[in-house]
């Protein structure tokens, strides 16, 4: 029974397609694989920051009407203030009006969002960790938790364009030097190993100066330098394959080296692309809070993990600002780097077999 059951099973794994067996050992790897899950928990969290962490309610209810702070601003007028400003749902005579009267309001877990100032703070700034402000406020008097909420969905925002653009730039000049070869090949290596050498934190600087910071300009800048690393390894696969049988036969048969490209030696090259992303991702991280640290990052006002460690450097005593940014910035780097192993052991083909 035991040998009709193993010959059963045979034919089951060898029909699964080569996609479903390396999903099946990055499935394996237990470490990997609840990293990638508390990963994409974090993001969609983080995704949806304006309803966790927010100082407008989701809801009020106020005499028999019911508005929706989130999608629209209300004036102070319309709950019994004076004056035709926007509405500080903090401020406690808006507070009191709420639970008076039969009106209520919903508020997000965390009633401060990304540049929400605590005017009402007990303490001077930057504050410790209170019931108000429960991992504290910084030099500003923002709330930390929801400066943390923010600028981790900005930095992995971030990371995801810059790793997207660097592998689209990559993957296009390692395919055309790796497939045609001869003197297309030595030309991008010289043109690579020029541009390799440029100075890439004096531009920044230099940019810095000259133009306004913006995330569009600090992303051009770095897609500019960040495709010649995964260059080389594509590059690489399509030299070796392209020496393959089947690449040889295309050849014979008239196909075009468009779809010699796209169709069989590219996905048969993408095995170091998708190895490499999550630590790309984890450097486009480390190169924003870098950047962000050396106040030549994001525009001032937008949340930013670098801006904190530099607060948190300034202000010793202050010690909730650096554990809190140093331990978000760990775990995020932490759970990048587990899956990027993850990947690298299911796409071995030395463990293909196993």
């Amino acid at each position: 029974m035991s040998n009709l059951t193993n010959r059963t099973s045979i034919p089951t794994q060898i029909s699964a397609s080569p996609s479903k067996r390396a999903w099946q050992r990055f499935k394996r790897n237990r470490l990997g694989f609840y990293s990638l899950v508390a990963f994409c928990v974090l993001v969609l969290i983080s995704l949806f920051a304006e309803v966790i962490s927010n100082d407008k309610p989701l809801v009020v209810h106020y005499k028999a009407g019911y508005y929706f702070p989130l999608v629209k601003d209300y004036p102070e007028t319309l709950f019994g203030g004076d004056f035709e400003t926007p509405t500080d749902y903090l401020d406690p005579f808006i507070q009191a009006k709420f639970s008076q009267d039969g009106n209520w309001a919903i508020y997000p877990l965390n009633r401060y969002g990304s540049k929400t100032l605590n005017y009402f703070a007990k303490t001077p700034n930057p504050a410790a960790p209170s019931r108000d402000n429960w991992l504290g406020t910084d030099d500003k008097g923002r709330d930390l938790l929801a400066q943390l909420i923010y600028g981790f969905r900005v930095s992995v925002l971030f990371a995801l364009a810059l790793t997207v653009i660097g592998v689209i730039l990559g993957v296009i000049s390692g395919a055309i030097q790796g497939f045609y070869g001869g003197k297309t090949d030595l030309a991008f290596q010289r043109f690579i190993e020029i541009w390799g050498a440029m100075p890439e934190l004096y531009l920044l600087i230099i940019f810095s100066a000259v133009f306004s910071p913006s995330l569009a300009l600090l992303l051009i800048l770095l897609s500019l330098f960040g495709w010649m690393g995964l260059s080389d390894y594509v590059r690489a696969e399509f030299l070796r394959n392209r020496q393959m049988d089947y690449v040889r036969s295309a050849r014979a048969l008239g196909v075009s080296n468009w779809h010699i490209i796209t169709r069989h030696v590219l996905p048969n090259s993408m095995t170091p692309v998708v190895t490499f992303l999550p630590f790309r991702m984890s450097g486009a991280i480390l190169a924003l809070t870098s950047l962000d640290f050396l106040g030549l990052g994001v525009p001032p006002g937008t949340p930013s993990l670098g801006e904190l460690l530099a607060q948190g450097k300034n202000s010793i005593d202050a010690w909730w600002i650096s554990l809190s940014t140093f331990g978000v910035l760990v775990v995020t780097l932490l759970l990048l780097t587990f899956m990027g192993d993850a990947l690298r052991d299911a796409l071995d083909p030395r463990k293909a077999d196993k």
